[in-house]
């Protein structure tokens, strides 16, 4: 497939503060990326970048294979966006504003954006000024949504929703995703990047420090397994075994911590009776924190 986005030594620095450093980066046309690292990692510095709304200090950004900076027009009109923080027009309704913003693109289809508004249960009628943070985020995806872009960019995108309205917006990113259209998607939220991606990058201060497919990265993880035996089994049986990090022997229960596959450790423990076996699988949640060992909350 072709790269939708490509970033190539991206740096940013504001002043003496870092925001992103020498950042390489390619997504796929039709996949759904996550973005990852918490709060000052440099995701929204990132996002800032391929949108041309911030100018980098290095390197390159290119989307649709053209330049983020001499061809933000063209980029901005095939992609939707929708910032973490938004900005709306406080005095219109949700309906002026949309019905603005239609008429700049030259329009939309206007059952579409109904549409959209119902699924995700949004009162356009009401001034923006008055609404909660989180009505306020569905009129942004709105917004991000309508004219069915090539490309969604979307820092934080269910931060403030309820969890049913979550579950919709999920429903709508698989649905852009099974047309071919593609998402680069921040967040900090791990279950709904679980869910939703097909690869992650991981950022740690302003640095990618990995790119995976969610079920390889936590395929790389520890796993924790604890094997109950009929008689009792000498811990020594399993801890010279491939990937075995820590093995503890308490009368006929074996546990022990592994480092990708548990294929060998299982055919060591079916020389044995076994009556019961646990095992608790990373959640890319604890992926994620292992890679975040020591982090830091600068700018970004």
């Amino acid at each position: 497939m072709s790269a939708v986005i490509q970033l190539e030594g991206l740096t940013k620095h504001y002043g003496s503060a870092r925001g992103i450093v020498d950042l390489d980066l390619e997504v796929s046309e039709g996949e759904v990326f996550g973005f990852l690292g918490p709060n000052g990692a440099g995701k929204t510095t990132t996002i800032r970048l391929i949108m041309d709304l911030i100018r980098p200090s290095e390197g390159t950004a290119r989307v649709f294979s053209l330049d983020a900076r001499r061809d933000a027009t063209l980029i901005q009109a095939r992609t939707g966006y929708m910032p973490g923080e938004l900005a709306l027009y406080g005095g219109l309704t949700g309906i002026e504003m949309l019905k603005y913003a239609a008429n700049l693109r030259g329009g939309v289809d206007w059952a579409f954006v109904e549409g959209l508004a119902e699924r995700l249960d949004c009162d356009l009628s009401r001034p923006i000024g008055t609404l909660s943070t989180g009505n306020k985020h569905k009129v942004g995806l709105i917004h991000a949504l309508m004219h069915r872009p090539e490309l969604l960019i979307l820092d934080e995108p269910t931060s403030g929703l309820d969890p049913i309205v979550q579950r919709e917006l999920h429903r709508l990113l698989e649905e852009v995703r099974a047309e071919g259209r593609t998402v680069f998607l921040s967040s900090h939220i791990l279950p709904e990047v679980e869910s939703l991606c097909d690869r992650v990058g991981i950022i740690r201060e302003g640095r990618l420090v990995t790119i995976q497919q969610v079920e390889a990265l936590k395929e790389s993880a520890l796993s924790h397994l604890e094997f109950h035996f009929a008689a009792e089994v000498s811990a020594d049986e399993f801890s010279s075994l491939p990937g075995v990090r820590e093995v503890t022997a308490e009368g006929t229960v074996v546990r022990c911590t592994v480092s990708g596959s548990v294929d060998a450790v299982v055919k060591a423990a079916a020389l044995h009776e076994v009556l019961d076996l646990v095992s608790h699988e990373p959640s890319l949640e604890q992926v994620f924190l292992a890679y975040y060992t020591g982090e830091s909350g600068d700018a970004g």
